[in-house]
């Protein structure tokens, strides 16, 4: 029984093993080799531009429009906040490093298990710098696996950066797409995920 028990456990651990590195595999990519060590996320990365949007953002049954603000404060620091058009707070989230903070929630979405998924998006948007796990190519467009708060990421550059992908077990959890692209100004942003109902839509306002 033990033996059998044991066999179960090393199948079962190697089919996962499998699912959770079948992404590139599933979307065709060609391994390659780069000299990129790091990928480079430049779209909230200069401290003396405010990056304000227009947002629309949909939890579950919850609908939020307003202006979503971000400020680069410093290395590695970044305020978020998101206010109705009136100016009233719906959240303010601080990152310093590998430190998050709520400074504002309303009670709408004060949720713990909402909290962590914004937390990492919002992460995702302004990590400025990955290493870089692997390298692949799909056509014209470079692709970097990297893995952000332990949770693998696909970084799409055709000539710049315009979509990530959090993956699990082999399959897109949530995608990044950054669009209208100016120099290193992404116009519109959109967020969505595929086992929650959640979407964030922003549009640039300056």
């Amino acid at each position: 029984m033990q033996n059998y028990q044991m066999r179960y456990l090393i199948s079962s651990f190697c089919l996962l093993f499998m699912a959770c590195g079948s992404y590139s595999k599933k979307n065709n990519f060609q391994i390659q080799t780069t000299s990129n060590k790091t990928i480079h996320n430049p779209y909230f990365s200069n401290e003396k531009k405010d990056y304000v949007y227009k947002a629309n953002i949909t939890v579950y049954n919850n609908h939020f429009s307003g202006i979503f603000i971000v400020k680069k404060l410093g290395e590695a620091n970044h305020r978020i906040v998101f206010t109705t058009e009136m100016g009233n707070k719906i959240f303010d989230f601080s990152f310093l490093n590998d430190t998050f903070k709520v400074n504002f929630i309303i009670e709408d979405i004060d949720k713990a298990i909402l909290i962590n998924i914004l937390k990492k998006d919002f992460k995702t948007l302004v990590q400025e710098e990955l290493p870089v796990i692997k390298s692949y190519s799909l056509q014209d467009t470079l692709v970097y696996e990297t893995a952000l708060e332990n949770k693998k990421h696909f970084y799409f550059e055709t000539q710049q950066l315009n979509k990530i992908t959090r993956v699990k077990n082999g399959k897109e959890k949530v995608i990044f797409l950054f669009l209208e692209i100016n120099n290193i100004i992404a116009n519109q942003i959109k967020i969505s995920h595929s086992n929650i109902k959640l979407k964030i839509n922003l549009k640039s306002i300056n």
